[in-house]
């Protein structure tokens, strides 16, 4: 996947290849559903006195209509809707690039009251907040019954149409995105979500039924993403369904999925990745590590489902605005491999490493600063970076950071961000530089899937970290790869290290224009 990953950096005199303009008429659909399949309304709890941030809830609810309800929509349902200009959008509780929504979710789920008599395989419709009835199990399947489980895919043409060949990218950073959301969904009800390291790509396509005939057009190709486990209830030896006997039970299929554009352009190197980066039997087990969880840092006042709704992407930063010390060290302790309830979801041993610019944090300078969420990964970062950026160790609030360069970087974090002022505007930005060569090769081409999928997890904690603070957070996908490297003293060439992913945290300024309308029919939400 190096060459692919080479070929998709954008630099300062030229950009990844992508469409010569977007042609609105062929815009992909952001929403699938399965015609002819049945549909399941679910409640909509308003979720007024829940945990606090970041949770998880003292005790689990059971599983059961609502709770799912809440669990879906806290993870991938609506936030609101905009509307400016004659043009109205909706924007989701999960973040995606563009807005444009690859990732779709999907639960295996055992006979359950109100749901289904029968173990059952359901997609996930959040403009409806709907279970759609996709399968159906004939046998009697032995399924744990504190817990389901939770499937993501995606469809990548919908990043393609937009975005072209850097398409891939972003599917697997939304993934990234959507298993931090799941996860601090989970943690509203008392449950945890476990991505599972061992199910192999054919194993979840076959259980999903994505490489049916009717599981999507042709030019449209769904590709599977991950299984994760939602436990709700304390856990028991045993107490995780084989995902290989599931996937080779014998089921009766309903409805086909709608088609989401009416043309399509091809963007062969996008599948050409998905098929290059395909997860085998085994594949990712090497580097699987036990989560160690460590309790959660920073709680607010605020109950989760308030700071889940209220997260919005920035488009604009004020400029001008301290993010307290307190806040900072929250999300930096969200970050932390193994800490509940998001990082603490991820099998896999971290393989980021934190660059901060720093623009306006109370009682830290401005300059460049590297984070260790892994002090191995972060020495062996800083063993391969030219001597030209003096690392000094300090303390900042229990935190370890290295001050890298002092003075403002205000206008590097600009022009490394593609020239976007968000990068600068903020009170910080960030780099997250992974262990590129050693990840491919101890897990292959998938090791490059895992690796978006740890950036976009860090930058959903960021997310909702900054939001739960009363600031605001954006994902940077467009940036500047071999300028950071450059700036970092790593070899010109070398793919010791990569950049992945870029992110900055600040006070927005909203837009006037726009208005602000409720995600959900109000009569459809339930007051508790």
């Amino acid at each position: 996947m190096g060459g692919y990953h080479e070929r998709t950096k954008h630099a300062p005199n030229r950009y990844a290849l992508g469409p010569a303009f977007l042609d609105w008429s062929s815009q992909p659909s952001p929403y699938s559903r399965f015609e002819g399949s049945s549909s399941l309304d679910l409640p909509l709890l308003d979720g007024a006195q829940g945990p606090p941030f970041p949770g998880p809830a003292s005790s689990s609810k059971k599983i059961d209509r609502a709770s799912l309800g809440l669990f879906l929509e806290l993870a991938f349902g609506l936030s609101a809707w905009k509307s400016a200009e004659g043009s109205t959008w909706a924007l989701r509780n999960n973040p995606s690039s563009g807005n444009l929504h690859p990732t779709e979710g999907w639960v295996v789920l055992g006979a359950t009251r109100g749901i289904s008599d029968s173990a059952g395989i359901f997609h996930y419709a959040p403009l409806e907040h709907a279970l759609e009835l996709r399968a159906t199990f004939t046998d009697s399947v032995a399924f744990p019954s504190n817990g389901f489980l939770l499937g993501l895919s995606s469809i990548p043409w919908r990043e393609a149409w937009k975005y072209g060949e850097r398409a891939f990218r972003y599917c697997q950073l939304d993934a990234g995105h959507a298993i931090g959301a799941a996860a601090q969904s989970a943690a509203a009800l008392g449950w945890r979500l476990h991505v599972l390291a061992a199910p192999s790509d054919d194993e979840i396509s076959a259980l999903l039924g994505l490489e049916r005939a009717d599981a999507c057009h042709r030019r449209e190709p769904e590709y599977p993403e991950l299984l994760a486990w939602v436990e709700a209830g304390s856990a028991r030896s045993g107490d995780l369904p084989d995902v290989a006997s599931l996937a080779a039970s014998p089921r009766v299929w309903h409805g086909a999925a709608n088609q989401l554009s009416e043309d399509h352009d091809g963007w062969p190197l996008v599948d050409l990745a998905f098929r290059l980066c395909r997860k085998a039997v085994g594949a990712g087990l090497a580097s699987k590590v036990s989560a160690k969880a460590s309790t959660p840092s920073g709680a607010c006042r605020r109950p989760i489902a308030e700071v889940v709704r209220a997260r919005r992407s920035a488009q604009r930063f004020d400029g001008t605005s301290i993010l307290p010390k307190e806040a900072v060290c929250a999300m930096l302790a969200a970050t932390t491999p193994g800490v509940e309830p998001m990082l603490a979801a991820f099998p896999w041993a971290p393989a980021i490493t934190l660059v901060l610019f720093v623009h306006r944090v109370e009682g830290l300078d401005p300059g460049l600063y590297l984070f260790p969420r892994d002090a191995a990964v972060a020495d062996h970062l800083l063993s391969v970076c030219s001597s030209a950026n003096k690392p000094t160790p300090i303390d900042f609030g229990g935190f370890p950071l290295v001050r890298l360069k002092s003075g403002s970087v205000e206008r590097e974090a600009t022009r490394l961000s593609c020239l976007q002022p968000i990068g600068g505007k903020g009170c910080f930005s960030l780099a997250m530089i992974a262990d590129f060569e050693r990840t491919l090769s101890a897990d292959g081409g998938f090791g490059y899937r895992r690796l978006h999928w740890e950036a976009g997890l860090i930058g959903q904690a960021l997310y909702l970290g900054a939001t739960a603070h009363g600031f605001s957070g954006t994902g940077i996908g467009c940036f500047f790869d071999d300028e950071v490297h450059a700036l970092l003293g790593l070899t010109a060439g070398s793919r010791t290290f990569q950049d992945v992913y870029h992110f900055t945290v600040g006070a927005a300024v909203e837009d006037p224009r726009i208005l602000t309308l409720p995600p959900y029919p109000d009569e459809r939400r339930m007051r508790r």
